[in-house]
């Protein structure tokens, strides 16, 4: 009989309990539920604006780009409201305009971060460094601009030029790269780096062999954001190089057209349908190359990224 009571009072002790937790994770279910519903709303909400911007650019620019003579040709000689020619002076302006920026950005950045993650340790110059990134991190593009036009141009008496826009896109795009980079290290387990030193690597082959290799995939989609940030600054272009309609390799002196500027030079020549095409075609044009280096940022990710 004892046994039958001992055996029956754990049960009832145990639906007691079972009793208490239905009642808080239902309660924990239906929180969990209304959260997700929420998150899922906003992430809708967030999306309609990106999903019409995109829609409308794709619809309106789609046509001039199907044509191979927007890749192949420039405005040369095609007046702005007549129908015909390409944005291939623009585009190459863009790229080597980007290009020059992040072959000094990047490594730049991805230095300085390492220092002020892994080697400042909170001294003064850590202090220093992170105080200055902090403040370009909200400098205007236009106070950019106006800063390597009253050094460069102004004080040193160079010409205006594409290279002049890299100086200015440098002081936009560093300070990105490094605080991104810097959360990105920060992530890294502690303990990968003490189980590295443990086995006797040297400091500086852990952070080549470890750190950066565990933060690279969100290192790479920083960097992919800063680049994306850059290349449509408008007001850069308009202060330090001159609008053209023809295709020049030279960054270091000569005006030097770009997407962005090509579409301002649209805007401001009317609304003709000619006009209004090429506009928004530029834009389409920097849509696409921007998606495509993210796609391929992407991928590089993936292949030498550590697998978690």
């Amino acid at each position: 009989m004892s046994n039958n009571i001992n055996t029956v009072a754990p049960d009832s002790r145990a639906l007691g309990k079972e009793s208490a937790f239905s009642h808080i994770s239902s309660r924990r279910k239906s929180t969990n539920t209304f959260a997700t519903v929420l998150v899922y709303l906003a992430m809708a909400v967030a999306m309609v604006p990106l999903i019409w911007v995109l829609a409308e650019v794709f619809i309106r620019g789609i046509s001039p780009i199907l044509s191979l003579e927007w890749w192949t040709t420039s405005q040369r000689g095609v007046l702005y409201h007549m129908t015909g020619g390409g944005a291939y002076h623009a585009i190459i302006g863009t790229v080597m305009q980007t290009l020059i920026t992040s072959i000094v950005s990047i490594p730049l950045g991805i230095f300085t971060a390492i220092y002020l993650v892994e080697y400042s340790n909170g001294n003064r110059l850590g202090r220093i460094t992170t105080f200055m990134v902090d403040i370009l991190s909200g400098v205007p593009s236009i106070v950019a601009a106006l800063f390597v036009y009253a050094l460069w141009i102004t004080m040193f008496g160079f010409d205006r030029s594409g290279l002049a826009v890299s100086f200015s896109l440098i002081i936009l795009m560093v300070p990105v790269i490094i605080k991104n980079t810097e959360e990105m290290l920060r992530v890294v387990p502690a303990d990968l780096r003490e189980a590295s030193y443990a086995l006797g690597v040297p400091k500086w082959k852990t952070i080549y062999k470890i750190v950066l290799p565990t933060a690279l995939s969100g290192i790479v989609t920083g960097v992919m954001l800063a680049i994306a940030r850059v290349m449509g600054e408008s007001a850069p272009v308009l202060l330090l190089v001159g609008s053209t309609q023809a295709l020049n390799w030279n960054v270091i002196t000569g005006p030097q057209s770009s997407l962005p500027l090509m579409m301002l030079d649209m805007y401001k020549a009317g609304t003709s349908d000619a006009v209004l095409d090429k506009l928004w075609g530029a834009a389409l044009t920097l849509v696409l190359i921007i998606a495509l280096l993210n796609i391929g940022a992407r991928i590089i990710s993936a292949k030498f990224s550590v697998k978690q």
